[in-house]
């Protein structure tokens, strides 16, 4: 929490002006951030200077890693983060290779299930992760990318936490995750749960013990219809304690994530948090 405090700080102390083309609005920005959160010592990163919805974090990771490509597979399982790109992204609604309403394209969770090969089939990038991890295999290369830039016209937005790499040191695993762009107030909370419960999940169902994730931010901004409530509300409000987290014993494989898992096999107990913040959301 801390640490999420410290870079809200420092975008409204030492942030640029900077336009964003996508969204047509300025944004205060600042390069380069990184954050550290304890997996092994169960400091979940949720955010309690609002309340934060975990769950829909949850939700949106399994689509991610069953490699779903319609904002109405993510609704089914408690996700609605998707509704307003699939289907409310004027670039998206006129490009040709969008199949009909809620459809996605080829953006995140299929770039890591079906990445596809030039002469034709796909690669599944997370089976093999999780196949190495599960025989205590680490060949410096257990990465999990959504940034595929040959494809970028054939989904709805570039992923912005686009990359995963998965370091094991005996039986401890850790994770290193890279995003490109993030919109502070709203989007890193969803971030900070993901990246925390990819690791957890990922320990879990390989039969190690989860270390440290570490989470690498390259374009950290506030956009301008956000400050205010940042800066009046959310960074006046004092923390309180991380919570815990915990998932269901029974999930033991990857085949268990794909088939029958859902938000409920997943736990966070002790979580006080201040009101909700409504800060807008930009498409």
């Amino acid at each position: 929490m801390k640490q999420y405090l410290e870079l809200c700080q420092r975008i409204v102390d030492d942030g640029v002006w900077i336009e964003n083309k996508r969204t047509g609005k300025r944004c205060l920005t600042v390069v380069n951030a990184d954050l550290e959160y304890d997996v092994a010592g169960n400091q979940f990163p949720l955010i309690t200077t609002r309340k934060s919805f975990w769950k829909a974090a949850i939700a949106e990771l399994l689509g991610y890693l069953r490699g779903y490509d319609s904002a109405e597979q993510f609704r089914a399982i408690g996700c609605n983060t998707w509704n307003a790109n699939a289907n409310e992204n004027d670039s998206w609604l006129a490009n040709p290779n969008r199949k009909g309403e809620d459809d996605m394209g080829r953006v995140y969770g299929v770039q890591a299930r079906a990445w596809k090969k030039p002469e034709g089939g796909h690669v599944d990038q997370l089976r093999k992760i999780v196949d190495n991890l599960s025989q205590g295999i680490d060949d410096r290369g257990e990465i999990l990318t959504f940034y595929n830039p040959g494809e970028f016209d054939l989904g709805c937005l570039r992923p912005c936490m686009h990359t995963h790499t998965f370091s094991l040191l005996g039986d401890t695993l850790y994770l290193t995750s890279y995003q490109r762009s993030c919109d502070v107030p709203l989007g890193l909370n969803f971030n900070q749960v993901q990246v925390y419960a990819l690791l957890a999940i990922m320990a879990q169902i390989t039969g190690h013990q989860p270390g440290k994730a570490y989470h690498k931010i390259v374009n950290a901004h506030i956009y301008e219809d956000q400050l205010m409530l940042m800066k009046e509300v959310q960074l006046k409000r004092e923390p309180y304690p991380s919570p815990q987290f915990s998932i269901n014993p029974d999930i033991k494989s990857l085949e268990d994530i794909e088939s029958w898992v859902t938000v409920d096999d997943f736990e966070v107990t002790g979580y006080q948090h201040h009101e909700p913040i409504a800060y807008p959301f930009s498409v």
